[in-house]
């Protein structure tokens, strides 16, 4: 079986050793948007809890505010859900990651001309 060549293309932003962003951090994001749960978001990348937790707080502890905030369970139950700053970092790294792709198009496209047929 023969699959087809492809491109990917990794954003990271760091601070001092840590990585305050990177794919995984963002399909986290994207995942606690569509779900408003923590356990729910990592269920859905096949993560434990507590390495999406882990994920979190290094993101909120790089940022200046959070970008995830909790509310505690009970009888209402909890939940977690995108700050304000969260939304925003999310769209510019989308957007980043768009324009990013765009403007390699077309090297993208040469370099694969030249790969061996599989």
């Amino acid at each position: 079986m023969t699959t087809a060549p492809r491109f990917s293309l990794k954003l990271r932003l760091h601070q001092g050793d840590a990585i305050a962003l990177g794919p995984g951090k963002i399909e986290l994001l994207e995942a606690l948007h569509t779900t408003g749960s923590i356990s729910s978001a990592a269920r859905s990348m096949k993560m434990s809890y507590r390495r999406a937790w882990l994920l979190i707080d290094t993101m909120n502890t790089c940022f200046k505010a959070p970008l995830v905030g909790t509310a505690k369970g009970g009888k209402g139950g909890g939940g977690a859900h995108l700050t304000e700053l969260g939304e925003q970092v999310l769209r510019h790294y989308q957007q980043m990651e768009q324009t990013a792709l765009h403007s390699i198009e077309t090297d993208v496209a040469a370099l694969m001309a030249h790969l061996k047929p599989q």
